[in-house]
């Protein structure tokens, strides 16, 4: 196993996963995956991979008290007292 694999990209986009990496990667047909366009380059994910990747991105953040404290602000700011 070494990750890296060259494809080339066929017919109206179409890209062939090596049966390899499909396997490892748990990719039966029907599986949905997501492309991802990062400054890096382009990234496919399954949909499971994507979400543990976002929730481990927000974790430790608190984004309702953070809105919460947004909209306290604006309210303080347009109060015309």
């Amino acid at each position: 196993m070494n990750g890296t694999y060259q494809v080339v990209m066929g017919d109206r986009g179409r890209l062939v996963i090596p049966a390899e990496l499909r396997q490892r990667a748990g990719l039966l047909e029907g599986t949905p995956v997501v492309l991802v366009e990062t400054t890096g380059g382009v990234v496919l994910l399954g949909r499971d991979q994507l979400k543990t990747m976002v929730r481990a991105d927000l974790s430790g953040l608190d984004l309702v008290g953070e809105l919460l404290a947004d909209r306290r602000a604006e309210a303080i700011t347009d109060d015309p007292r």
